[in-house]
């Protein structure tokens, strides 16, 4: 075999993994999250975090299911906050209503289309949400770019602003029914679990 082959057999062998780790998780009609996100006040004594500093803004719980996952290594905001979730709970976590929607993420963003609205627009608008993580620690940055759309989750942490020393700035939006720019929330994931 030479070297031509030998790399052609591992892109072949990546693509196949790649496509298989990642594909989305057959979820029946029904919705899977009932409950709502719940928030609190928080202790909002700044903290250090890699180079930056944080703010609570607010204790944040949230159950959900994936609806997309993004990773980011290059923008700004990367080695802040890595992976950006977009996640859905209530009707927004029903695959019947679902599979009636196309989503997207991109450029910190996440998008969605309908050529019916299969429930109100703003049932979508207030029952999901584009997430930029800030994982606490390695395991939970594995385990959030390890999730796949359908998953279920649970996550417990704070809503928080960051500054960083050269000036850049990123605030959490603190409602779940805005849209457009400012509207994702930013937040500090001390506990993850993927069901």
């Amino acid at each position: 075999m030479n070297w031509k082959q030998f790399v052609f057999i591992v892109l072949i062998a990546y693509g196949a993994y790649h496509h298989f780790s990642q594909r989305a998780i057959e979820i029946p009609a029904g919705a899977l999250v009932k409950t709502l996100p719940e928030q609190a006040s928080a202790d909002t004594t700044p903290f250090t975090f890699k180079t930056y500093t944080l703010t609570p803004l607010a204790n944040f719980e949230l159950e959900a299911r994936v609806l997309a996952q993004e990773t980011y290594t290059f923008d700004r905001g990367a080695d802040l906050a890595p992976v950006d979730l977009a996640l859905g709970w209530g009707p927004m976590s029903d695959s019947h209503v679902l599979s009636q929607i196309q989503i997207s993420q991109g450029n910190r963003f996440y998008y969605w289309h309908v050529d019916a609205f299969p429930i109100p627009r703003q049932a979508i608008e207030t029952h999901s949400a584009n997430m930029h993580m800030i994982p606490a620690n390695p395991s939970i940055e594995a385990q959030l770019k390890a999730l796949r759309t359908g998953q279920k989750i649970k996550l417990q942490g704070y809503l928080v602003q960051a500054n960083a020393p050269d000036g850049f700035y990123w605030k959490s939006s603190l409602t779940r029914d805005d849209t457009g720019a400012g509207a994702c929330e930013l937040v500090f994931v001390k506990m993850l679990i993927v069901e």
